[in-house]
């Protein structure tokens, strides 16, 4: 991705979400590169490991501007996020600290969300407003093109990166014939930041789950199966021959309950099944989920044979979506070879 990146001729700056550790950012976010983070639980985890430019890439709401406040008193370059008027009034009335607040809009490129459309006067009145602001700071335009994760053919990917750059483009555009700058321009998802486009006029890309990817990215085509770096490692806990169902102990407090590939040609369930080794099982998937409990069935052959699970066999889950599946857990182990040689802490909430 960082070369990839590089050739396209802008900066990046890597979404920490996924993993939201310091141990496994050190491979693709170090403390001298630009972050995006979804919380700032996250982003005073990393400040305090000495990260100083971060993005806070959720509209912002009146009940974190301590936080934030706190943040730019330690020295960070925070940039917050926001995308309507309603949001830019309440900062021109409660935005009282001494710190100047950089504030970037959020132009829908897709709509898929959140952003305000690149046509707007909403948006040229907001960035406007910002820039008059006495201890508020106009930064720039922020998207992502999450409609990005319907696109399951490279051509589909490339139309959207297109689409995600032409329409900031066009924001951009109409910001400056109000007489601002744009010094943040900054847009990106893991499968358009991949896709091979012009980027003319965009100052960074974002991507976050391509640090481990996951059956959502291989469904897509973004990625093989085998590319995923993540697995839950799973206990066999009991066999049905007659129902065709292998039991485990990982449920959706392990898995998540994002089915994320359901409308995929593979429809993955709440994970693909693998052998301890991480070698796919092919035709296994984890279709139900309780709270502690993991059914495994196989998705084509109600029929088939559950001979080669036994009970206390150790077996690995692919996730469906990374950030969900990593979210259910306070580390990672590192496997080298076969066996753990790390341990990798993460940060959770709010």
């Amino acid at each position: 991705m960082s070369e990839h990146v590089k050739g396209q001729g802008t900066g990046f700056r890597p979404h920490v979400k996924t993993l939201k550790s310091l141990q496994a950012a050190l491979y693709y976010a170090p403390p001298d590169m630009p972050i995006t983070v979804s919380t700032l639980v996250e982003a005073q985890y990393f400040a305090n490991a000495g990260y100083r430019d971060i993005l806070y890439a959720v509209t912002l709401t009146p009940n974190k501007l301590a936080m934030v406040e706190s943040l730019l008193d330690q020295g960070v370059q925070l940039t917050v996020l926001i995308d309507s008027a309603d949001a830019c009034q309440m900062l021109e009335f409660q935005w009282q600290s001494s710190f100047s607040l950089p504030v970037a809009i959020e132009v829908d490129v897709d709509d898929h969300r959140a952003g305000l459309k690149s046509e707007s006067n909403t948006l040229v009145d907001v960035a406007q407003r910002l820039a008059n602001a006495e201890r508020l700071e106009f930064a720039g335009v922020v998207a992502h093109a999450g409609a990005s994760y319907g696109c399951f053919t490279e051509s589909a990917r490339i139309a959207m990166a297109q689409q995600e750059v032409a329409r900031v483009q066009q924001a951009v555009s109409r910001i400056a014939e109000a007489g601002l700058a744009c010094a943040m321009v900054s847009i990106g998802s893991t499968p358009t930041a991949l896709a091979n486009v012009s980027r003319d006029g965009i100052t960074e890309l974002r991507a976050g789950v391509y640090a481990t990817f996951d059956c959502v990215m291989a469904g897509l085509g973004v990625c093989r199966f085998d590319d995923i770096a993540m697995s839950v490692l799973t206990t066999v806990i009991g066999t049905q021959p007659e129902k065709g169902q292998i039991l485990i102990d990982a449920g959706w407090m392990a898995l998540s309950r994002d089915k994320g590939t359901a409308s995929h040609d593979l429809d993955c369930g709440y994970g693909l099944v693998c052998d301890e080794h991480g070698n796919i099982l092919e035709g296994w998937r984890v279709s139900q989920t309780n709270q502690e409990h993991g059914i495994i069935t196989h998705m084509d052959d109600p029929d088939a044979s559950i001979d080669a699970f036994s009970y206390g066999q150790r077996l690995r889950i692919l996730p469906v979506h990374a950030c969900a599946t990593a979210a259910q857990f306070s580390s990672y182990y590192v496997i080298t070879g076969s066996a753990v040689s790390e341990t990798w802490t993460r940060i959770n909430g709010w």
